[in-house]
C-alpha cells in the first residue's frame, strides 16, 4: 500500500495546508504541570518546594494543565482526563506521584505505572493504560524508603512496594478517537486484573484551563468560562474563543447514568492557607465529596468550570467493564452521539491506525519488533505537550496578586524577557521533563520526519523565531535555565529532517534556506562566546552530559583555571560541517547571486571546520589529541600549565561525528565554493591535510577531524568491551574506570571518575541522570551515522576488529549495524522473554498483563541494559525505532522483492551521502 493512500496521511496533509484541523485536539495535557518553573513564585527559585505534588489537587495553575491519560485542544482551554478511587487511597488519583528531586535518592522520579500504547499522528486514536492499585497506593512508604536509601542504593520504585502481587489492580485503558476534528469519541475500560471482586470509583472529569483568576487579558478573555447540564446525559461547555461543545455520557454496565458533579478550576485558599470564603467551590471539591463525603463541597446549581461523572463500578475477580463518552462541537454531535456508529468508528479508526503503521517501515519486521516500534512512536506523541510560558509576565506577577518579592529580580531566567510560548512542542517525557529542551528536541525531530514531516519541520523552525531565539542568537536550553548551553545540534537537525522529507528535487528548500538564516546567528553566538581567545578550541560548559566531567563544567574550575573541552570543540566542527552541507545544497542550481551567496557560506564553514580540526590536532602540539592513549581528552589550564583530564569518555568519542563527504558532483554545481576550495588546497597546505580524496565512484572528498590513523586507534578503544562497548551499545565512560578511576588531586582537594554503570552516585545536577558508564541513545545514534559516513567514504578499504580482540573483521558499516544490533536489543525480548529494560522484572515476562509493555527510559545500564532515569523519555530514546527498523531492514535485505526504506515511509534512500 502507498502511503498516500492511507487516510492517516491524507489527513496530515490536509492539516498541514490548513484545509483541515485534525490536530486541534490531541494528547496536549501534560502529566506534571506542579513543581514547574513556570509555576514557581518563590524567592528563592525552589520550584520543588513551592508547589509540590500535595497542593496540586487544591491549587489553580498559572500556565497549564496536567491530568491523567488526558486529551485537550492545542491551547488547553479545555481539557478532559481521568480520576480514579479504589475506596482506600487517601486522595483522589487525578495525576501521576512521584518524588522530587530533594525527595529521591536519585533525583525526581515518577512512582507510577503507565504505558503509551498507540497513537497517530492526528490523533484520529490514541490509547494509554494505567495500571491503579486496589490496596491504598504507597505514598508515605515510597517517601520514607526512597528517602532512606543512599545514591549506591537503587531506587525503591511501585512495583517494589508489593501492590501488584496477586494482581490485585485495575488495569485503565483510555481510548480516543476522532470521527471529525472536533468530534472526539472515548472510551474508557476498566479491567479487574485480581483474584476478588473489586469495587472502583471512575470519574471521567473535563474542565476549563484557569485564564480568569489572573487578572491578564493577554489570552482574550473577556468572559469567563462555564459547564452546564444541557439533559441528562450531557454536559454542555461554553468558552468565549473555544465555542460550545457538548459531553455525551452513557450509563453504567447496569444502565444507571452517573451523577454529574461541579465545582469551579478555582484555589482552595482556605484549606492551603486558612484564607479566603468558606464555602466556595474549589478545584478539590470531588476530592472532598467522593473521599469525605462533603456534598457541601461540590455546586448544588449543577454548573462551573470543572466537571466529573462518578461512576462507582463493581468488578469481579476478571471482568472488565466499559464507558463511553463523546466529546463534540455542537454542530458536529451526531443525533445519536453514543450509538451503532460509535464501535464502528473506533473500528476503523484503529484499523487505520495499523494502515499507518505499516508504511512505517517496509522491512520484514517480527512481531515483538512491531510491538516495540509501535509503542515508540506512541510515546513520542504522547509526549507532545501543550506548553505555555510568557516569561516578562512571570518575572513581573499577575495584576490580581501581590507582587513578586524584589530578590526575583535576580532569579533564573530574567534575560529571556523576549520569550514567549504558546505552542504544541515534544517534550523528552510527560512528568520527569514536563517541558521542552532544545538539544532532546532536535533528536525528537529525527523520528518525527517519518512520522510527521510537517510537524518536524515545524518545531524546529520554532526555537529559531525571535519569540524563542534570543537576540544574541542563542537558542533556550530548558526552563530551568533557559541560558544552559546544550549541544550545537539543531542545524544537523535540520539537514536530516530536510532530507527525510523527500527525495532529492523535491525537498523543501524554503524550510532550508529559513533555518540557515537563523543558524547563521546562532552560529556567531557560539564562535563569540565559547572560543574567546579565538584559537578555534571550545569551552561550552557541561553541554548537556551533566556530570560527565572530573568537576562540574558550568562553573569556573579550581583555582581559576581554564578548560579546553575536546567535545565542545568536536560539536563545533560538527556544527561547521553540517552547516558547509547545507550551504552546498542552497547553492546547487540557483541563480549566480543565490549561487554565489550560498558559494561564499559554504567557503566560510569550510574554511572554519579545517581550522577547528587543525587546532584539535595541533594547537601547542598535538591539540588535544593524545599520542600515547590514542585518544581525545579535555585540557586543563592551571597554574600556567596545561595537562590533559585523562577521562576516557564520550567527550574523546564526539570528535569522530565531526565528519563530511563532499562529492566532485557537488562541488562542480557551486563554482564559486569550487574555485575557492582548489585555492585553499594549493596554497593552504599545512591545513589540508585534513581533507584528503579518493577518486573511485566519481571523487569524493573527506573533512574529517581525525586522520584515518587516529580514527582507527579511536575505534579500538570504543570497540573494546572492556571499555566502551557494551553488550547494548555505547557506555558513556570507559569500563576501565570501574578499577582504575581516575583522580585529580588540585589544591588539597580531590575531584575523581570512575566507572557507574548505573544510577548516579554524584549529586551533580541533582544527581538525576548519569553520564558515567550508562548507554545513551543520542551519542549512539550520531557515532552510527559518522561510522555510516565515513564506509561511505573508505568502503572496504578500511576495516577494524569488532570487538576489539576477537579477530572478527568489519567495515565501518557493519559496525554500525553491530551497534545498531545492540541498541535495539534492549527492547526486544530474549528466548525467556526477558527485555533487558525491564531489569529483570518476571511480570513484563510471564504475564499476559505486563509482557507485551514496553518502556523507553532516558539512558540504560551498562552492562546489563536496564532501564534508568525517566522511565517515559520516548523523545530521543525513540531513536531505538530506527535501530530495530535498520537491522530488520539488514535481516530481509535478500529480499529483493521488498523496498529498503527507513522508518516513516520515506522513499528508498538515495545514493547519496548518508544521513
Amino acid at each position: 500500500m502507498e502511503s498516500t493512500d492511507v487516510l492517516e496521511n491524507q489527513r496530515l496533509a490536509t492539516d498541514a495546508t490548513r484545509t483541515t484541523n485534525w490536530k486541534r485536539w490531541g494528547t496536549y495535557l501534560s502529566e506534571r504541570q506542579w513543581a514547574t518553573v513556570r509555576e514557581d513564585y518563590s524567592p528563592d527559585g525552589d520550584s520543588w518546594a513551592y508547589f509540590p505534588h500535595d497542593h496540586a489537587r487544591s491549587r489553580a495553575y498559572r500556565w497549564g494543565e496536567d491530568g491523567l491519560l488526558g486529551f485537550a485542544d492545542r491551547e488547553c482551554r479545555l481539557c478532559f482526563a481521568l480520576a480514579l478511587w479504589n475506596g482506600r487511597d487517601p486522595i483522589l488519583k487525578e495525576r501521576l506521584f512521584g518524588l522530587t528531586n530533594h525527595e529521591g535518592n536519585h533525583g525526581e522520579d515518577v512512582k507510577e505505572q503507565y504505558f503509551y500504547l498507540e497513537a497517530t499522528p492526528t490523533y484520529s486514536y490514541a490509547k494509554a493504560l494505567y495500571k491503579y492499585p486496589q490496596a491504598e497506593f504507597p505514598y508515605a512508604a515510597l517517601l520514607e524508603e526512597n528517602r532512606r536509601r543512599s545514591r549506591k542504593d537503587p531506587e525503591f520504585e511501585l512495583t517494589d512496594t508489593g501492590v501488584f502481587d496477586d494482581n490485585r489492580y485495575f488495569d485503565v485503558f483510555a481510548e480516543y478517537a476522532k470521527n471529525a476534528p472536533d468530534d472526539i469519541l472515548i472510551r474508557l475500560t476498566v479491567a479487574n486484573r485480581g483474584p476478588q471482586a473489586a469495587t472502583i470509583h471512575l470519574l471521567p472529569t473535563v474542565w476549563f484551563r484557569n485564564t480568569w483568576a489572573w487578572g491578564e487579558t493577554s489570552e482574550g478573555l473577556a468572559s469567563k468560562p462555564a459547564i452546564f447540564v444541557e439533559k441528562e446525559n450531557r454536559l454542555s461547555l461554553d468558552h468565549q474563543t473555544l465555542g460550545r461543545f457538548h459531553l455525551e455520557f452513557g450509563p453504567d454496565p447496569s444502565g444507571r447514568l452517573p451523577r454529574a458533579l461541579f465545582t469551579e478550576n478555582e484555589t482552595n485558599t482556605r484549606s492551603l492557607w486558612g484564607t479566603g470564603a468558606e464555602g466556595a467551590f474549589v478545584k478539590d471539591a470531588f476530592h472532598a465529596y467522593v473521599i469525605h463525603g462533603n456534598s457541601g463541597a461540590i455546586n448544588p446549581a449543577n454548573t462551573g468550570t470543572k466537571a466529573a461523572l462518578h461512576y462507582e463500578l463493581s468488578l469481579p475477580a476478571g471482568a472488565s467493564r466499559i464507558i463511553k463518552l463523546r466529546l463534540s462541537a455542537a454542530m458536529e454531535m451526531p443525533a445519536e452521539p453514543l450509538g451503532p456508529s460509535f464501535e464502528s468508528t473506533f473500528a476503523a479508526r484503529i484499523a487505520e491506525s495499523g494502515e499507518f503503521y505499516r508504511t512505517l517501515c517496509a522491512a520484514s519486521l517480527d512481531e515483538e519488533e512491531w510491538n516495540v516500534l509501535r509503542q515508540g512512536v506512541a510515546g513520542m506523541l504522547w509526549t507532545k505537550q501543550f506548553y505555555h510560558f510568557v516569561v516578562e509576565e512571570w518575572l513581573q506577577g499577575d495584576p490580581a496578586f501581590p507582587p513578586p518579592p524584589a530578590c526575583r529580580s535576580s532569579i533564573r531566567d530574567r534575560h529571556w524577557t523576549h520569550l514567549h510560548s504558546r505552542d504544541v512542542i515534544s517534550m523528552p517525557d510527560n512528568w520527569e521533563y514536563p517541558w521542552f529542551a532544545s538539544w532532546d528536541l532536535a533528536f525528537h525531530m529525527i523520528p518525527f520526519a517519518y512520522i510527521d514531516p510537517h510537524y518536524a519541520k515545524e518545531q524546529l523552525l520554532l526555537f529559531l523565531r525571535e519569540w524563542y531565539m534570543h537576540p544574541n542568537g542563542q537558542l533556550p536550553a530548558y526552563e530551568y535555565s533557559f541560558s544552559d548551553v546544550n549541544p550545537p545540534v539543531h542545524a544537523w537537525a535540520a539537514w536530516r529532517v530536510y532530507k527525510a522529507s523527500g527525495k532529492a528535487g523535491q525537498r523543501d528548500r524554503m524550510f532550508l534556506e529559513r533555518v540557515f538564516q537563523k543558524l547563521l546567528l546562532n552560529f556567531t553566538w557560539w564562535v563569540n562566546r565559547k572560543d574567546l581567545d579565538g584559537e578555534n578550541l571550545f569551552s561550552g560548559g557541561f553541554l548537556g552530559l551533566d556530570n560527565i566531567g572530573v568537576f562540574d563544567r558550568s562553573r569556573p574550575l579550581p583555582n581559576v583555571g581554564t578548560l579546553r573541552q575536546a567535545d565542545a570543540t568536536a560539536w563545533m566542527a560538527f556544527y561547521c560541517g553540517t552547516m558547509l552541507s547545507i550551504a552546498l545544497e542552497l547553492a546547487r542550481d540557483q541563480g549566480a547571486g543565490p549561487a554565489t551567496a550560498y558559494g561564499d557560506m559554504a567557503s566560510k564553514f569550510f574554511e572554519h571546520f579545517v581550522q577547528i580540526a587543525d587546532a584539535m590536532n595541533h594547537f601547542g602540539g598535538m591539540g588535544l589529541w593524545n599520542e600515547e592513549d590514542g585518544f581525545y581528552y579535555d585540557q586543563a589550564q592551571m597554574d600556567g600549565r596545561a595537562f590533559p583530564l585523562k577521562v576516557r569518555s564520550l567527550v574523546g568519542l564526539l570528535p569522530l561525528i565531526a565528519v563530511e563527504v563532499l562529492d566532485d558532483e557537488t562541488l562542480q554545481k557551486a563554482p564559486g565554493f569550487q574555485k575557492r576550495f582548489q585555492w585553499f588546497m594549493k596554497h593552504r597546505a599545512n591545513l589540508a591535510e585534513h581533507i584528503t580524496y579518493c577518486p573511485v565512484g566519481g571523487g569524493h572528498r573527506l573533512l574529517a577531524m581525525p586522520s584515518r590513523d587516529r580514527l582507527v586507534r579511536v575505534l579500538k578503544t570504543m570497540l573494546d568491551e572492556n571499555e566502551f562497548l557494551s553488550p547494548h551499545g555505547l557506555r558513556s565512560v570507559s569500563k576501565v574506570h570501574e578499577k582504575h578511576p581516575y583522580v585529580l588531586a588540585d589544591c588539597g582537594m580531590s575531584h575523581s571518575v570512575d566507572y557507574e554503570p548505573g544510577e548516579s552516585t554524584s549529586e551533580l545536577f541533582g544527581g538525576n541522570s548519569n553520564w558515567r558508564g550508562p548507554v545513551w541513545f543520542p551519542i549512539n545514534h550520531l557515532i552510527v551515522e559518522a561510522l555510516e559516513r565515513y564506509h561511505y567514504y573508505y568502503g572496504e578499504t578500511l576495516q577494524v576488529e569488532c570487538p576489539t580482540g576477537s579477530g572478527r573483521m568489519m567495515n565501518l558499516r557493519d559496525v554500525a549495524r553491530e551497534l545498531q544490533s545492540r541498541l535495539a536489543s534492549i527492547f526486544l525480548p530474549d528466548t525467556a522473554g526477558h527485555r533487558p529494560c525491564h531489569g529483570g522484572d518476571p511480570r513484563f515476562a510471564k504475564d499476559p498483563a505486563w509482557r507485551n509493555l514496553v518502556l523507553f527510559h532516558e539512558y540504560f545500564h551498562g552492562d546489563t541494559g536496564r532501564g534508568l532515569g525517566a522511565s517515559h523519555q520516548t523523545g530521543w530514546t525513540a531513536l531505538a525505532i530506527g535501530c530495530i527498523a535498520d537491522v530488520a531492514r539488514q535481516r530481509s535485505a535478500a529480499q529483493p522483492d521488498r523496498r529498503n526504506r527507513r522508518v516513516g515511509g520515506a522513499e528508498p534512500l538515495p545514493k547519496e551521502i548518508p544521513g
